[in-house]
């Protein structure tokens, strides 16, 4: 039976008000332009599984690219002073990775005999040699210069990441606020770490066990605090699954980037992005 009257027949939208003409008007497809989106899936092999991969990665990607989008509004939010609305883009980038945790569970459907239809067509590439992963790295403070040599092939990614090194990270920032918060001025603060991964400092973490001792007095930085905390965890969610898949499918032979493959992701998984939020609870 239909909707209408009871009366047998197909449905028909247009009889609520739904537009089916769109000779004239932008469809959903034009606006998202999916038909460029659907048309950049080249498998080059004729294995199934490879439509799969190139998918996990490119969603991946944008994912990725929502995130930095994110993360630039919540450092900007910083700057200005517009608390609640670095706080939402703090939370939705932690859903980010959240969706990208869950793209792993799909990815992992695919099995070792599978993978190797179509790794050979693979050749050097690697996820390894994502620069948007990289910028995520660097916007939050795991900075490694080195890690610019594989976009060097490309001058305008690589500028682009290079100049992120020349920045303070939004931890840097964030270090800045507590700072300002706590002693009245930013002056005493240790210089950014601009060129190398973020190591603990004694005098940061004194100032994170104050908030975190007084989170009536600090509320906001203590929520702050937490908030990175939480991002974190999603990030360092997001890596072990990495590995956890990677060993699952290809075992311990090397990635097709050059790397060890899994020895290499179980080394990245001690990276600690905000270290001094995490020893402060040692503290408490």
């Amino acid at each position: 039976m239909s909707a209408q009257g009871g009366k047998p027949g197909a449905y028909n939208p247009g009889s609520d008000g739904a537009k089916m003409d769109f000779r004239a008007a932008m469809s959903y497809g034009d606006y998202l332009h999916l038909d460029t989106v659907l048309t950049q899936q080249h498998p080059l092999s004729s294995a199934h599984d490879e439509m799969l991969f190139i998918i996990q990665h490119q969603t991946s990607e944008l994912w990725m690219k929502l995130a930095i989008h994110e993360l630039a509004a919540a450092r900007e939010g910083l700057r200005s002073g517009d608390t609640a609305g670095m706080f939402k883009m703090l939370a939705r980038v932690s859903r980010i990775f959240e969706q990208l945790n869950s793209a792993w569970d799909v990815l992992r459907t695919m099995t070792p005999a599978d993978y190797t239809r179509f790794r050979e067509a693979l050749g050097p590439s690697s996820g390894f040699q994502s620069y948007q992963y990289r910028m995520i790295e660097y916007v939050l403070g795991n900075r490694n210069p080195n890690m610019l040599k594989p976009h060097a092939h490309v001058p305008d990614v690589r500028a682009m990441l290079a100049e992120e090194l020349e920045r303070p990270s939004f931890y840097d920032e964030v270090v800045g606020l507590l700072y300002r918060t706590l002693d009245g001025s930013d002056e005493n603060a240790p210089a950014p770490q601009l060129k190398s991964p973020h190591e603990a400092v004694p005098e940061i973490q004194d100032r994170w066990k104050q908030v975190y001792e007084n989170t009536a007095t600090y509320w906001t930085l203590y929520e702050l605090g937490e908030k990175l905390v939480d991002l974190e965890d999603y990030f360092r969610r997001w890596r072990f699954n990495h590995v956890t898949t990677v060993e699952r499918v290809i075992g311990f032979k090397r990635g097709t980037g050059g790397t060890s493959g899994v020895q290499y992701l179980r080394r990245m998984l001690d990276v600690v992005l905000f270290p001094e939020l995490w020893n402060v609870r040692g503290d408490l």
